[in-house]
């Protein structure tokens, strides 16, 4: 049996050593399901308040808790943010524009939200931000046509396995991963038309029942039509 690693804070506080004032946690999820959007999940924390901050119990890797236990620990992983916030990009974006573009429009659409309700309009606030995995797609998506203008563009860090290491990232992750399987739940079950896809089992992702249901009745008007569905 796998032993879970505990995330920590070291990473957001090297940023605010920087002097950041605001650290947000950035994660992602549906990068590779076959239907319904990608989202990012931003989790947010003032470095004014780190010393004082400790790792959410419970938080880890989402991949590596059960569905049961992310849904219990959503409410307290929100309510420990100082903001969170949930960004998406359509299936119809993602044909359009390509999973990376969107996954960076997407982040700026939950640090977009972050930081309104932070209310860091017309302020000087110093913003640093941790991303799960190897690549910044958030700063190549920055200041383009289909991005929000930001309050305050976050100076990004990239950081593998961030979701394991990083409480921010870890925090973001499992609030992402629960808002996109409600959500493909929620959809699953409002139109008979989506019933064949089982969509609140598989939450859009490849499982060979999406497929067969791909193959029998067509893609659907949430698919990804610009991916290989079957």
């Amino acid at each position: 049996m796998a032993i879970q690693e505990i995330p920590t804070l070291t990473v957001e506080r090297d940023l605010a050593a920087q002097g950041y004032d605001l650290i947000v946690g950035f994660d992602e999820v549906g990068r590779g399901s076959l239907a319904g959007p990608v989202m990012v999940g931003a989790a947010a924390v003032w470095s004014r308040d780190l010393d004082d901050l400790t790792v959410p119990d419970g938080v880890a890797d989402s991949k590596m808790l059960t569905g049961h236990r992310r849904e219990a620990i959503f409410e307290p992983l929100k309510a420990w943010c100082a903001a969170w916030a949930v960004g998406a990009a359509s299936n119809t974006e993602i044909d359009d524009w390509g999973i990376s573009y969107a996954l960076g429009v997407a982040a700026l659409r939950a640090l977009d939200d972050v930081e309104r309700s932070l209310d860091l309009r017309g302020t000087a606030m110093s913003v640093g931000g941790i991303l799960d995995g190897p690549n910044d797609y958030i700063t190549k998506a920055l200041g383009t046509f289909d991005a929000p203008a930001v309050p305050a563009p976050a100076h990004i860090v990239t950081k593998v396995k961030g979701d394991r290491h990083c409480a921010t990232v870890a925090t973001a992750a499992v609030i992402a991963k629960v808002t996109r399987d409600r959500l493909m739940t929620e959809i699953a079950e409002s139109d008979p038309r989506y019933a064949p896809y089982e969509w609140a089992h598989n939450k859009g992702y490849g499982s060979a029942a999406h497929r067969a249901a791909i193959v029998e009745y067509g893609p659907s008007d949430l698919h990804r039509v610009s991916w290989k569905l079957t």
